[in-house]
């Protein structure tokens, strides 16, 4: 999921994706974002999660599984867990992202053509949290190079490893679905970059 984003900033908005506030620049993070493509809001944003670093980098190749099964952590100090772990569109093992995303308003982009707000709010009784772009659907500030997908146990006591990946699924095509992987049931992410968040008030 390595990214270059220089020169986005927040002078990328759209008229229509300003919404009102201050907001303030970031280094870049990363939304793992669970919706249709072509929705615009939704009320299940406690399912949605938060790199805050670009995790591509820190991720380990499928090759060097063994070494990161052995130690449980990867050279970048994040914790493997076997029963759910992450990959991106290279094959690179990746680091869980941090849910749920916090409530607050985030200025988000797919690198195209449109910046925009995207309002997350606090969680209702029931947990769950509301999500609404400005403008745009989640296509619109979806970045379709960058594929995410989490995998867990298809069924109790199931294994589902990395080391079943093949290695000849990768890469992913831009907006293409991740590999499945034998013994794993799979949850594909869109990813959003995040390049502003909103003054506390």
């Amino acid at each position: 999921m390595q990214v270059m984003l220089a020169g986005l900033g927040l002078l990328g908005l759209t008229g229509a994706g300003q919404a009102e506030g201050t907001f303030h620049e970031v280094p870049t993070q990363f939304i793992a974002a669970l919706a249709a493509p072509g929705e615009t809001h939704g009320d299940n944003a406690q399912l949605w999660g938060l790199w805050t670093k670009d995790p591509g980098p820190r991720g380990v190749w499928l090759t060097l599984f063994p070494a990161l099964q052995v130690a449980g952590f990867a050279p970048a100090g994040w914790q493997f867990d076997p029963a759910n772990w992450w990959m991106e569109e290279h094959g690179l093992i990746m680091e869980t992202p941090q849910f749920p995303l916090a409530p607050g308003q985030y200025q988000v982009t797919g690198g195209r053509e449109m910046t925009t707000t995207l309002t997350i709010g606090a969680p209702d009784a029931e947990g769950r949290q509301s999500w609404e772009l400005a403008a745009g659907t989640l296509a619109d500030v979806t970045h379709l190079a960058c594929r995410s997908a989490r995998y867990v146990p298809q069924a109790s006591g199931a294994a589902c490893s990395p080391a079943q990946a093949r290695s000849f699924d990768f890469p992913v095509s831009p907006g293409a679905a991740m590999p499945a992987v034998k013994g794993c049931a799979k949850q594909d992410y869109s990813v959003l970059f995040v390049v502003g968040k909103a003054d506390a008030s």
